[in-house]
Order: C-alpha cells, then structure tokens, then sequence
C-alpha cells in the first residue's frame, strides 16, 4: 500500500470507529440541574452508564470553597425549607450512614465534593450499588430521586447524615428527554 493510500485507510478507519462512541459517552441518562436556596444555578450531575454499572459526574460553580458532603436522596423533590422534600439519604438497604460505619453505608453515600478558592469543583464516582430503572435501587423509580450537596464535609461515619450540616444545594433526577 502506497502512503496515500495508508494514510486515507487510517482516517476512514478513525472516523467509522470512533465518532459513534464518543457520542454515546457525551450523553446522560438521567441528569439533575443544581440549585441553591436562593433558586440560582449552580451546577448539574448527571448519571452515566459506565462499563457494567452507572458513574457520576459532577460539576458545581458558585460553591463555598472547600470540601462538602453529596448525596443521592430517596425522594425526587427540592421543595421545602432546606429541601426537605428530599426525605433522607437514598438507602433502599436499610443500613447506617457512612463508608467508614460497619453497618453503613447507605446507597447514597458519596465521596466529599472538594470545592476549589475559585467556587469550582468536579466529581466522578462510580455507582456500583444503584440502577437507574427496575427495583428498589433504582434512581428512577416512581417516586424519584435527588442529589444533594450539603454545607459542610462528611465525616463518614455518624448516622444518619455524617455531621454534614444544612442542605445548600439540590436538583432532581430527571430521564433525557426522547430526540425529536
């Protein structure tokens, strides 16, 4: 094969391969717009098929610098005082709170979210313990679910809420809409 020919074998290769994947990767299958109490936006996260299992990503701005608690709550409201709508966190198994409690940790326990001097901060975490549809660990079940970001960090072990203080930010699992 001459090198032209090598060379356009190789583009074309490029191009059948790796459009489709990346594509698929851009989209979420269930997002939720963050807001604080005062209505404004201030992040998403979205839930992603990730191998076998889901992923989270986050992404926040207008954030007090430094670290604080997320976590996936059980119920798909953002109403009320402190986004109590919330209910508590999402634990379909009934056990404690925090990765660090020997009988925790609940289904929505989550890594600390570390915000940055500039009120930035990003967040990928594996899920391997929740689904998006079909049973008691489904994010999208017939009550919803919410993501929830709180004031102060986690300390992974007390129950229920691992001394993470009031709730300041908060959005609800949402499934994409169907292209038209």
């Amino acid at each position: 094969m001459t090198r032209p020919q090598t060379l356009t074998v190789l583009l074309a290769a490029c191009a059948l391969l790796g459009a489709r994947p990346v594509r698929a990767q851009q989209r979420a299958d269930a997002t939720a717009d963050l807001r604080d109490a005062e209505g404004r936006a201030v992040g998403r996260a979205e839930v992603r098929r990730a191998g076998s299992g889901l992923a989270l990503h986050v992404a926040v701005h207008l954030l007090a610098p430094g670290a604080h608690a997320m976590h996936l709550h059980a119920v798909g409201s953002c109403e009320g005082a402190g986004f109590a709508g919330a209910g508590g966190h999402f634990n379909p198994d009934g056990k404690q709170h925090g990765t660090e409690n020997p009988v925790g940790a609940h289904a929505g326990d989550l890594p600390n979210l570390a915000v940055g001097t500039d009120s930035v901060g990003s967040a990928y975490v594996p899920l391997p313990t929740v689904t998006l549809t079909g049973g008691a660990r489904a994010l999208l079940d017939a009550d919803g679910s919410a993501f929830v970001i709180h004031a102060y960090p986690d300390d992974n072990r007390t129950d229920p809420a691992g001394n993470s203080g009031p709730r300041i930010a908060c959005g609800v699992f949402r499934a994409p809409t169907p292209a038209r």
